[in-house]
């Protein structure tokens, strides 16, 4: 009886304990299936920032991560010598669009919408 309830307590342990490891873990906010800011697959950083803007000023937050990623990923195309791959960019564009996604993250929407306004003027700027 009692190797019965000990084999029981060890099998019960061992079905459960996999079963709490794979619990689902609440989403955050901003995690997976995002949905896409309206521009085209191919958009420049620039249209996703706009994108980006738009979002939160309608109040569509998930869809403003999913652009700001989305830019910040088009902005750090690059080229660099294979001994700096694992570098990360210090390029002020990326750096600027990094803050605003953490800024929205944060629930600062007022200073992520400065941020991109930067990240807008800076490319405006090196536009001309």
């Amino acid at each position: 009886m009692r190797h019965s309830l000990l084999r029981r307590s060890l099998l019960f342990t061992l079905l459960a304990v996999p079963a709490a490891a794979q619990a689902p873990v609440p989403a955050g906010p901003y995690d997976a299936n995002l949905p896409a800011p309206e521009v085209g697959e191919n958009a420049s950083p620039v249209a996703l920032l706009q994108a980006a803007r738009g979002a939160i000023a309608a109040g569509r937050l998930p869809e403003a991560m999913e652009a700001l990623e989305q830019a910040e990923t088009r902005a750090l195309i690059r080229s660099v010598r294979p001994s700096r791959v694992n570098q990360p960019s210090r390029q002020p564009q990326v750096e600027r669009i990094a803050a605003a996604r953490a800024a929205l993250a944060g629930g600062d929407r007022m200073q992520a919408l400065g941020l991109i306004e930067q990240a807008l003027a800076a490319e405006a700027k090196e536009a001309e």
